[in-house]
């Protein structure tokens, strides 16, 4: 999947998702996934981090 794809699959999600849903139910479920991002990048820095710790005691 491209990019182009990507963004345009995750705008008709939101669109598909918000039709459904109160104003306060998608400020609510924005601010989940924006705890959920970036908690993910949390994660993904610490086993970088890691990751090159390990590397670098091998050396």
């Amino acid at each position: 999947m491209n990019s182009l794809e990507l963004t345009s699959a995750v705008t008709a999600l939101a669109n598909a998702i918000s039709c459904k849903l109160s104003v306060d139910e998608i400020t609510l479920l924005a601010t989940v996934f924006v705890q959920l991002g970036d908690t993910l990048a949390t994660i993904a820095t610490q086993r970088s981090l890691c990751e090159e710790r390990a590397e670098t005691n091998e050396e």
